[in-house]
């Protein structure tokens, strides 16, 4: 703009960004040095938009001095791939069941399609992204997860090549955000003899936010946050609140892993967690720099 331009010329627009950049302020002073650790999935990773959005608010928040760590899923294209060759996915209680075929297909789109897309997608922005599987550094040991058939009270169910956490080291992570890096981690963990196990995205993202101590946990999802019975978004949980919301079967399917890993990693000491809604252009700076926020915010009481 030049300085013949009169001041009733000026459009609005400048005014509402200088208030939105002073409004970020104390927020960018508080969490100065601190760890954000996201779970990236949903319509953000679909949609171009989304993706861009995204990845421009990764790199402000690096630039600005927080630490980003990102956790990524990749259901949809695993169900892609899956259908492609005559599969059809099945879940219980939000995870997916993996025969050793299914496991070669999800090593293969997390850890060489999805992973990849993601660092090039930061690093085409301008930002500095590493890619990574719990394999790497020994991030992720894991072990094989049994689950409960549902309706029965003690009949396990084997879900193949799925796996529960047994140790984070964070060691990796550490080197590579002291060296300016966005660590990208995909949730492939390895087993005491070295079998690769498919770990729910949101479990990786709330143990790992618990390592790392984190100031927050950022869960990104397709909904508003997490909902009433009447569809209506829910803003604040306290533990016993959601103790309910499972008994009364409001969080079901894909929610249950998503809820119980916030719920966790608040109980640990994670000082906040969000479900955010992931269609949200440029959630992430709405919910970690603004007074607005764009979800449902899970303390531990």
């Amino acid at each position: 703009m030049n300085d013949s331009t009169s001041s009733s010329q000026r459009s609005p627009d400048g005014a509402v960004k200088a208030a939105v950049l002073a409004e970020a302020l104390p927020y960018i002073r508080r969490f100065h040095g601190k760890t954000v650790v996201i779970k990236y999935g949903g319509n953000a990773m679909t949609q171009e938009n989304l993706k861009q959005s995204f990845a421009r608010d990764i790199i402000l928040l690096r630039l600005v001095g927080i630490l980003p760590v990102v956790v990524h899923g990749g259901g949809p294209q695993i169900e892609s791939l899956l259908s492609k060759i005559g599969k059809k996915g099945e879940f219980i209680q939000g995870m997916r069941v993996t025969d050793t075929e299914t496991m070669d297909i999800v090593e293969m789109v997390l850890a060489g399609q999805v992973n990849k897309e993601i660092v090039e997608l930061i690093n085409h922005a301008g930002g500095k992204a590493v890619g990574l599987t719990g394999q790497d550094g020994g991030l992720i040991r894991a072990r094989k997860m049994m689950m409960k058939a549902p309706g029965t009270s003690d009949e396990l169910f084997d879900l193949g090549h799925v796996g529960e956490i047994d140790s984070v080291d964070p060691a990796i992570i550490h080197s590579l955000l002291a060296s300016g890096f966005v660590p990208v981690i995909a949730p492939i963990g390895s087993g005491q003899e070295g079998e690769t196990y498919n770990i729910n995205a949101d479990l990786v993202a709330g143990k790992i936010a618990e390592i790392l101590k984190a100031e927050k946990l950022i869960l990104m999802t397709n909904t508003p946050g997490v909902l009433d019975k009447d569809g209506k978004l829910i803003t604040g949980l306290t533990a016993r609140e959601i103790d309910g919301l499972f008994e009364d079967g409001t969080i079901s399917g894909g929610m249950l892993p998503k809820i119980s890993s916030a719920l966790e990693a608040a109980k640990s000491g994670v000082q906040s967690v969000h479900v955010v809604d992931g269609r949200v252009p440029h959630c992430l700076l709405l919910e970690i720099l603004t007074n607005e926020g764009v979800g449902t915010m899970i303390r531990s009481h």
